[in-house]
């Protein structure tokens, strides 16, 4: 499926609904390069979500977020409610810029929604020559360790660098054993789900997509993956000033306002040594880790990052419910949707 016309098609949709255009191709992008990276569950099956979050107010179309602390190197930046992706990148350009004169930048980031990928924005961080460190709260998804309600997020966060000759170095991980979208990807394709993933509402394990959204995630990692989301609740939603714990909706739910906070974080690599030096280490650590012997099975030892680097050349393909979901969106917004096979 041809990628620019997914975008354009998203563009369309979210300036129908009172979204500008740059800030319409931006969010369009970063779901269609979710797509292209191989990860469906936060590509443009969510164009939906937001466009019924725009219609019923609880996300505003025009996103104008304002600075509320000026530190130096760190400050405060309330979304009001706008287009989680704009603000985000907001913040993540604001973090290099402050890391330019500083050597370091922190943004935090109150009353925002939901932004897609985290990688999307560090990758963006990296190749401005910044470590780039970005971490977000989310609606309850997984229960506290020992508990049978949920009302921690699966909290996810990216960290990218320059990887030398390699691109970016990238990860972008859930604290629960897979993110939620993951569960919506596979809803959409009408599959069974690991039954490792989640349990039902009774706290039973499920491999129905369905019962797992209405039930409860597992932590990745037992009680480690619980008390990483739990610090980056910290990070994301106390220490910014906006919504924790409960407080936080998902980008799912239709009317009701997020209150989802960020962190966005810039170490400039040249403010801690040359950038040549930097680029020949990393490159020795990326070959030191590849040459490494392969497990029996293993056909190859990827660094992080360098599967998306990969897969985003090439089409892509979207579920038949995504299609269709998408034809039903175009259609309330007078916007007709035709896949267009790559050429």
């Amino acid at each position: 499926m041809n990628p620019e016309h997914l975008t354009t098609f998203g563009t369309s949709v979210l300036r129908s609904v009172g979204v500008p255009e740059t800030d319409a191709r931006l969010v369009a992008d970063s779901l269609v390069t979710a797509d292209r990276w191989g990860h469906p569950s936060h590509g443009m099956l969510r164009l939906g979500w937001y466009v019924a979050r725009i219609r019923s107010g609880a996300m505003t179309a025009v996103t104008e977020p304002v600075t509320v602390v000026d530190g130096g190197a760190v400050s405060v930046m309330d979304g009001r409610e706008g287009v989680g992706q704009v603000i985000a990148d907001t913040a993540c350009q604001d973090a290099v810029s402050r890391a330019e004169r500083h050597g370091v930048g922190i943004v935090a980031v109150r009353n925002s929604n939901h932004f897609g990928t985290a990688a999307y924005w560090t990758r963006r961080m990296a190749a401005a020559g910044c470590v780039g460190i970005l971490t977000t709260n989310g609606s309850p998804a997984m229960a506290p360790w020992g508990g049978r309600v949920k009302t921690v997020g699966a909290n996810p966060w990216s960290i990218a660098a320059p990887g030398g000759s390699h691109g970016s170095v990238v990860l972008d991980i859930a604290n629960t054993g897979v993110a939620r979208g993951k569960i919506y990807a596979a809803l959409q394709r009408g599959e069974a789900i690991p039954g490792d993933w989640a349990t039902d509402a009774k706290g039973i394990p499920t491999t129905d997509p369905r019962a797992a959204i209405e039930g409860i995630l597992l932590p990745m990692a037992g009680h480690k993956g619980y008390g990483v989301a739990f610090m980056m609740d910290l990070l994301s939603g106390v220490l910014t000033g906006s919504s924790y714990a409960a407080g936080v909706a998902g980008p799912y739910v239709p009317d009701r306002r997020s209150g989802c906070g960020h962190l966005a974080m810039a170490i400039r690599i040249d403010a801690l040594m040359d950038p040549a030096e930097y680029a020949r280490r990393v490159d020795d650590l990326i070959s030191t880790t590849k040459a490494v012997p392969l497990a029996p099975g293993a056909g190859e030892i990827f660094y992080p990052g360098e599967i998306e680097d990969r897969t985003a050349g090439g089409g892509l393909s979207l579920p038949g419910k995504t299609i269709h979901d998408l034809r039903e969106l175009g259609a309330s917004c007078g916007i007709a949707f035709e896949p267009v096979e790559s050429a």
